[in-house]
Parts: C-alpha cells; sequence; structure tokens
C-alpha cells in the first residue's frame, strides 16, 4: 500500500529543506565545495521534467516535459542558511521550484525543491545532459571555478556564479587559443 506523501514543513525539523539535485550537485566534490560538508542523500526520480544540455555550459538545465523523467538525487537537511547559498549558486539562470520526487529505492513520495531553468523558452537547450560523461570531462574545471566562485562569496563585490564561471571558461580558452596562434 502506498503511503501519502509527507505534509510538506512537518516532515522535516525546522528550518531542514530537502533538494532535488540533478547536474553538477550530484558529485560529493561539489557539494562540499559550496556547503563545506556533505549532508544525506538518496537516489530519486522527478516525473515530467527533462534534463538539457546548454550550449555554451557544461551544466544542466530541466524543464518540465510531459512524460519524461530525470534521474538524479534528493540532499536532506539542508538548513535555511545552505539554501540561500545554493540560490546564490544556481544564480538568475535558475528559479528554485517546489516539485514532488520519488525516492528510486523505495518509490516514496516527497516533496522537494529544485532549481528549473528560468527561460523556458531558451534556444541553447539541446539534447540530454549525461552525469557521468560531465564527470570524466568537466568535473575538475567545474570544482576549480565552484572553489574560486565560494571564495568570491566570502569577498565585500562578490560576482554572481555566471560571472565566476564565464570569466574561468574564458580564462581556460586563452592559452589554447595562444598555442594555436604560436603552433
Amino acid at each position: 500500500m502506498a503511503m501519502p506523501p509527507p505534509p510538506p514543513a512537518a516532515a522535516a525539523p525546522a528550518g531542514a529543506h530537502s533538494v532535488f539535485v540533478y547536474g553538477s550537485l550530484m558529485a560529493d566534490e561539489v557539494v562540499r565545495a559550496i556547503l563545506k560538508r556533505v549532508p544525506p542523500a538518496a537516489p530519486a526520480i522527478l516525473p515530467n521534467y527533462h534534463r538539457f544540455n546548454v550550449k555554451g555550459r557544461i551544466y544542466p538545465a530541466i524543464l518540465p516535459v510531459e512524460s519524461k523523467k530525470v534521474a538524479g538525487m534528493v540532499v536532506m537537511g539542508i538548513t535555511d542558511e545552505e539554501l540561500l547559498v545554493l540560490d546564490a549558486f544556481e544564480d538568475v539562470e535558475y528559479t528554485r521550484t517546489r516539485v514532488e520526487i520519488s525516492l528510486t529505492d523505495s518509490s516514496e513520495k516527497m516533496l522537494a525543491d529544485t532549481y528549473v531553468w528560468s527561460d523556458a523558452e531558451d534556444p541553447d537547450l539541446y539534447g540530454e545532459w549525461d552525469f557521468e560523461e560531465w564527470k570524466k570531462l568537466h568535473m575538475k574545471d567545474f570544482l576549480t571555478m565552484t572553489n574560486g566562485f565560494m571564495h568570491g562569496l566570502e569577498q565585500p563585490e562578490a560576482k554572481t556564479r555566471v560571472e565566476t564561471y564565464q570569466s574561468f571558461m574564458q580564462q581556460q580558452e586563452q592559452p589554447a587559443s595562444e598555442t594555436q596562434v604560436e603552433g
């Protein structure tokens, strides 16, 4: 017999949030860089959404798409302060949204926050983003960028995550283009 979903706030201690993650935040190293800890997590499915690649980015976007599903993780016990840090990390490209997910191991349904791509009409969304491919090809650079962003957050004139990402990627591209000119 299926259990009803828990009531939104009563299921967790005051200030504890559950967040469904589906991209770079599925990597413990990235979570640790942002939150300074790795909270408990469990595999989960978000129904009726699709995870897209984003042209010019190495991180994904999700949007509602009927009959699709996104496999990810639900990170539990996120404090109010940590949720604000995640909001800053996700920046203006994403909107925090409450969704219903299913835990993979038990099919139990629960409510969680997730970050949905803010521009539903974005022409730069395509295909399907792959976590394993991202880990092999991009995680090291993404972690370097994330550590830079988190260090910058502590500064008086902090850059947004998008600004940090763009300046990091420009720095990565410059040595490659200089090598091509010389070679």
